[in-house]
C-alpha cells in the first residue's frame, strides 16, 4: 500500500531515527489536528493560497531553506539571441546567488521565501527538476512557478502561491540559504518537516515533530477505521485508504 505518489521512493516500515518515515501515510489534516492537540493552533499552517500545482501531489520531508528578496539591480540589455538564451548564466556570473548545500540527505524539501518580489518564475520546469535530482523531494514557494503545464505533466513536486511567465534576471535575488524564513506566513527551519497534500502545506517544528507523529497517526487510523465501516454498510469496495492492516504494519515497532 502507498498513499504518496507511486514515483517516491520509500521505506517499508517507519524507522524510529527517520523522522520522514513516521510521516509517510499521514495526511496534513492528521497533523494539524495534532498540531491543535498540544497547541500549536493554526500556527504552522501554510496561507491557503500556497497550493500545490497538480492534483494528488503529496510529500512529507525535513526542510531546506532559501530566503529570496527583490532585486535592486536592473538586467542590463543583451548583445545577441545566444546571449539572450544564456540570460541566467551571465546574471549569476555577475550577481552570483546563495545556494544549498551539496550534500543535502535525500528526502528533504525546498521552501523559499521569496520576500514579496515582482512576477518572476523563480522555479520553473528545469531547475525543479534538477533540485528533485538533487534528493528534494517537494519544493513550496510563496512566490511563483512558471512553465507550470511541463511541471504538471512532469509530476514535479511544486508548491506555489502563483503561476508566472518572467525571467530571474534583475527581479529577485537569493540572499540566504539554511536560515530561519517565512514562507505563506509561517516560520520555517532547517530541518522541520515540511508536508503537502490536496488540503494544503503545514510545517512542523523540529522539536515537537516526533510527538506530532504519533498523535496524527492515531487521528488517521481511527479516521480509516471510521470510514472503513461506513465502506462496508454502503457496500464500497475497500481502497488503500482504509487499509488500517497496512498501516499498522509499517508503523510496527515503533
Amino acid at each position: 500500500m502507498s498513499l504518496t505518489d507511486p514515483g517516491t521512493r520509500a521505506p517499508e516500515r517507519a524507522d524510529a531515527d527517520d523522522l520522514n518515515s513516521l510521516y509517510r501515510h499521514l495526511r496534513v489534516c492528521d497533523v494539524a489536528d495534532a498540531l491543535d492537540g498540544i497547541g500549536y493552533f493554526n500556527l504552522t499552517l501554510v496561507d491557503r493560497e500556497v497550493r500545490p500545482l497538480w492534483s494528488g501531489m503529496r510529500f512529507w520531508g525535513q526542510a531546506a531553506t532559501l530566503r529570496a528578496v527583490p532585486s535592486n539591480k536592473p538586467m542590463w540589455r543583451l548583445d545577441s539571441t545566444q546571449d539572450i538564451v544564456e540570460a541566467h548564466r551571465i546574471w549569476f556570473e555577475k550577481h552570483p546567488a546563495a545556494r544549498l548545500p551539496d550534500d543535502l540527505p535525500p528526502g528533504h524539501v525546498v521552501v523559499m521565501e521569496s520576500g514579496g518580489g515582482p512576477e518572476v518564475g523563480f522555479w520553473g520546469s528545469e531547475n525543479s527538476l534538477a533540485a528533485v535530482g538533487r534528493g528534494a523531494v517537494g519544493i513550496v514557494t510563496d512566490g511563483y512557478c512558471r512553465d507550470t503545464a511541463e511541471v504538471v505533466q512532469q509530476r514535479t513536486p511544486v508548491v506555489s502561491r502563483y503561476r508566472g511567465r518572467t525571467i530571474i534576471p534583475g527581479r529577485i535575488e537569493v540572499v540566504e540559504a539554511q536560515g530561519t524564513i517565512a514562507c505563506g506566513g509561517v516560520q520555517v527551519r532547517p530541518g522541520d518537516v515540511v508536508g503537502c497534500d490536496d488540503d494544503g502545506v503545514v510545517v512542523v517544528p523540529a522539536e515537537v515533530a516526533h510527538e506530532v507523529a504519533v498523535h496524527a497517526r492515531a487521528i488517521l487510523l481511527a479516521d480509516m477505521n471510521a470510514r472503513r465501516r461506513h465502506y462496508a454498510a454502503q457496500g464500497k469496495a475497500m481502497d488503500s485508504t482504509v487499509d488500517v492492516e497496512a498501516v499498522l504494519a509499517y508503523y510496527e515497532g515503533v
